[in-house]
C-alpha cells in the first residue's frame, strides 16, 4: 500500500513539473500605451474595469479586473472603446491614438503559436474602435497577413482622428514562437517598471508593414479631428 501511494505521489510531482506550452507573459510589454489609456479610463469609468492591463491577459486572470463586462473576451474592446470615448469627449486626439493602439495589442494565450479569440457579443459605441481586431500569436496561422491587416486599418483609423499613421506600428508584437519550444520563453518580454515599453526598449518589435504601405492605406483618408 505504501509503495503504491509512492508511485501515486511520484507520478503527480512529474505531472506538475512537465513545462506547459505556451509564451511567458507579455501584457506589459508596451507599457506606455497601457498607461496612456489607463488615464483616459480613469476620467470615466461606469464598468469598473479594474485595470487597463487585464484586457490583455488569458481570460482566467482577466475575469478577475472585467467589472460589469459580461463577455470576456470583449474586456480588450471594451476597454479601449471607454478610453476612446473619453479621450473623445476632452479632446485629447493622443489619447484616441493610444486607445485605438491598445485595441490593436495581441491578447496572452494558452500557448506558443494559439490566436485569441475575437469580440463577437459586444458591439464597440465608437466605428474607430469597432474596425479594429487584436493582434494574434505571430507563430499562429497566417499571422503575418493576418496582423498586417489589422496594423494597417488601424493605420486608417489613426489618420480619422488627426493621428499619426505610422502609430500604428507600435501595436506590433514580437518575432514568431518556436511551436516545439517547451519552455515557454517565446521571444515575448513583460516588464511594468519599463515605462518605455520592453518591447520597444529591448528592439524585439517586429514591424507588420513598411511606411510605404502604411501611407498607401491612409491615402485618401480625411481627418475628423
Amino acid at each position: 500500500m505504501f509503495a503504491r501511494l509512492s508511485a501515486i505521489v511520484f507520478l503527480a510531482s512529474v505531472v506538475l513539473a512537465l513545462p506547459i506550452r505556451r509564451e511567458v507573459p507579455q501584457e506589459h510589454s508596451h507599457q506606455p500605451i497601457l498607461a496612456a489609456v489607463q488615464a483616459s479610463l480613469n476620467l470615466d469609468n461606469p464598468d469598473n474595469i479594474q485595470d487597463s492591463v487585464f484586457g490583455l491577459l488569458g481570460n482566467a486572470a482577466a475575469s478577475k479586473g472585467q467589472g460589469k463586462i459580461t463577455d470576456t473576451d470583449c474586456l480588450q474592446q471594451a476597454t479601449a472603446d471607454r478610453a476612446f470615448t473619453n479621450a473623445k469627449n476632452a479632446g485629447d486626439v493622443d489619447g484616441q491614438v493610444n486607445a485605438l493602439i491598445y485595441r490593436a495589442l495581441e491578447r496572452n494565450t494558452g500557448k506558443v503559436g494559439l490566436a485569441s479569440v475575437p469580440c463577437t457579443s459586444i458591439k464597440a459605441v465608437n466605428p474607430e474602435i469597432a474596425a479594429i481586431q487584436q493582434h494574434q500569436d505571430p507563430a499562429s496561422e497566417n499571422a503575418a497577413s493576418i496582423n498586417k491587416g489589422i496594423a494597417l486599418e488601424l493605420a486608417k483609423q489613426i489618420a480619422s482622428v488627426g493621428g499619426d499613421p505610422n502609430d500604428a506600428l507600435k501595436s506590433g508584437t514580437f518575432a514568431p514562437g518556436n511551436l516545439n519550444d517547451n519552455t515557454g520563453k517565446g521571444n515575448t518580454c513583460d516588464d511594468a517598471n519599463d515605462a518605455a515599453g520592453c518591447i520597444f526598449s529591448q528592439n524585439l518589435l517586429v514591424d507588420d508593414a513598411s511606411d510605404a504601405e502604411i501611407q498607401a492605406a491612409v491615402a485618401g483618408v480625411q481627418s475628423n479631428a
